[in-house]
């Protein structure tokens, strides 16, 4: 071997060690979801990944095949996990003042709940968070909104209304509680079982998005939809606090924008659907109608107070009350 191939074997060494060195080396991050990959919020997540694909690797598991639902809080806090769509639930049994945020009638809409959490009354239960459970909240990830739905044939515009009507809502103290909320007898009937206890009468009602009532067909059995809203459905965007306070300044940046796009697009996405989905039970003979919101807003509101309010901030909720 002559020293001018030596001299050249290292300089092509060195080159390939200086390719190597300027080669950015993008972070895996492993994203856990309940939903499944044919669901809207599947299509925005994979329109986010594409849009932080230069920093970060976005490997998901949809469908709960990595972790069980309820046990991806824990998974960050051991660093099992790197990212996630994670209730709000699951954070207000760590931090029970959380429970306020899990509240009915609590958002207006889907754009009250994104202004909230960018208000500075948001950012105090992010910061919560992040200090006692190491986790950094991205974003609100919406899913659609809770209307009630009925057999009888009862005009509803009070929680008066509302008053012996056996209302379907899903086994649990929380899920029992929301419909003593909306003023009615709340019955813990499976989701599988709905349809027929819908059909016998076993239930005069139930509560869940239009768009799950037409896909399991509980308008064959049922004869109007009250537009209550009374839950904006929404998980968190959330990741572990080391992976973001490692992140650059111009990281984060890029990191929050491409999740905020990915929020708005998501919301459009199921209000579309949702409104395509009203059309059709309009044009099916369904009565369609919205009633005295601010009053079972008033109503729900007081019996959350005086069941949680001790755990929740002074003042928060009337401070979420009156963001616009």
């Amino acid at each position: 071997m002559t020293r001018r191939s030596v001299v050249a074997g290292g300089a092509a060494i060195l080159a390939l060690a200086a390719g190597s060195a300027g080669a950015q080396i993008r972070q895996k991050l492993r994203f856990s979801s309940a939903f499944t990959e044919t669901d809207l919020r599947a299509e925005a997540y994979k329109s986010f990944a594409a849009a932080i694909k230069d920093d970060f690797e976005f490997e998901p598991y949809w469908g709960n095949t990595l972790f069980k639902q309820g046990a991806e809080l824990v998974a960050l806090q051991r660093d099992n996990l790197d990212l996630c769509n994670l209730a709000p639930a699951d954070i207000s049994k760590q931090i029970p003042a959380w429970s306020l945020l899990t509240s009915a009638f609590l958002f207006r809409d889907a754009d009250h709940m994104k202004k909230t959490f960018k208000n500075d009354v948001g950012k105090e239960f992010i910061k919560m968070a992040k200090d006692q459970l190491g986790i950094q909240i991205i974003t609100p990830v919406y899913f659609g909104s809770r209307s009630v739905n009925l057999k009888p044939d009862k005009q509803i515009k009070t929680p008066a209304d509302m008053a012996g009507i056996k209302l379907r809502m899903p086994p649990g103290e929380f899920w029992q509680f929301l419909g003593e909320s909306l003023g009615a007898n709340p019955t813990p009937i499976a989701y599988a079982e709905l349809y027929t206890a819908l059909q016998t009468g076993t239930v005069d009602g139930q509560d869940n998005p239009v768009v799950a009532s037409k896909l399991m067909k509980f308008d064959e059995v049922t004869t109007q939809f009250v537009l209550t809203k009374h839950v904006i459905a929404y998980d968190v965007m959330s990741i572990r606090s080391k992976i973001w306070d490692a992140m650059k300044p111009e990281q984060q940046v890029k990191f929050q924008a491409a999740a905020d796009k990915m929020s708005d697009e998501n919301i459009k996405r199921f209000d579309a659907q949702e409104a395509e989905t009203l059309e059709y039970f309009k044009k099916e003979g369904k009565k369609v109608y919205t009633p005295d919101v601010a009053a079972f807003r008033a109503f729900a509101q007081k019996k959350y107070v005086e069941k949680y309010g001790k755990d929740w901030p002074k003042g928060a909720l009337e401070r979420i009350n009156a963001v616009k």
